[in-house]
């Protein structure tokens, strides 16, 4: 691992939510209203209401591969609906907060770091994002990355979803399209590209079976997703503390 250097790679294959975006303070935000109206205990802890709203998705996920994730988001707000008021049977997804809540993907925070990184980075790499979301929930995403900070200017070079390849991560059907692609567009070879992410379940694991090099954003705090073991060939804190050493690297050469 010494003798690898950041500055090797030629592109970047970025998770979204964890690693760009605090999808966990939206997540739990996105379902604080239906938790404290229903008294809930979950509504006092964040952990706790994070570990239950992975649960549900995973198996939506897994049962539902082609399903659109905003549409995962609205089923999994109205089988915690379900669970926490012991009904029965699975509500459809209809009532407007459900649909709210499935809807909310371009609500979540984006990390401070997160704008001001990817300027620095785009100018040593190609960006691409692998996401788990849809193109439709993406684009809200897209549009404050790119242009909602006029002195941080860069543009992904390309966008690869779920709803693109018919299956969530961590299927490596996800990253064997990414890596198609990459390939196609721009002659990026496997060997030349970098996987950025705060998932060791989502994105490591998948990483680590294909052979794909990885770098952990170790965002403080995280809760979902950090059960699977995983390696990983560097880790940051922030995607700031790894633009820093790609800058340190690119300052050396």
């Amino acid at each position: 691992m010494s003798n690898l250097r950041l500055t090797q790679y030629k592109a970047l294959v970025f998770d979204v939510y964890a690693t760009l975006v605090d999808w966990e303070t939206g997540i739990f935000n996105g379902l604080k209203p239906m938790l404290d109206r229903l008294e809930s205990p979950l509504a006092e802890s964040k952990k706790d209401t994070l570990l239950a709203f992975e649960s549900v998705e995973t198996d939506l996920q897994r049962k539902y591969p082609t399903m659109l994730y905003s549409d995962i988001l609205a089923h999994v707000h109205a089988e915690l609906l379900r669970r926490l008021t012991d009904k029965s049977s699975l509500p459809v997804p209809d009532a407007a907060e459900d649909i709210a809540f499935g809807n909310s993907i371009p609500t979540w925070p984006v990390f401070p770091d997160t704008i001001p990184a990817l300027a620095a980075l785009s100018k040593h790499f190609k960006l691409a994002v692998l996401s788990n979301v849809d193109q439709s929930s993406f684009a809200g995403t897209r549009a404050i990355l790119e242009r909602s900070d006029p002195a941080h200017h860069f543009a992904f070079d390309a966008v690869y979803t779920a709803q693109d390849v018919g299956s969530y991560k961590p299927d490596p059907a996800n990253f064997r399209y990414a890596l198609g692609k990459l390939d196609a567009q721009f002659g990026v070879q496997p060997e030349e590209v970098l996987v950025v992410a705060a998932s060791l379940t989502h994105d490591h694991a998948p990483a680590n079976r294909l052979g794909l090099k990885s770098v952990y954003i170790a965002r403080q705090g995280a809760v979902m997703s950090q059960g699977t073991p995983a390696q990983y060939n560097w880790k940051f804190d922030t995607l700031g503390d790894m633009a820093a050493a790609v800058a340190k690297e690119a300052g050396r050469a």
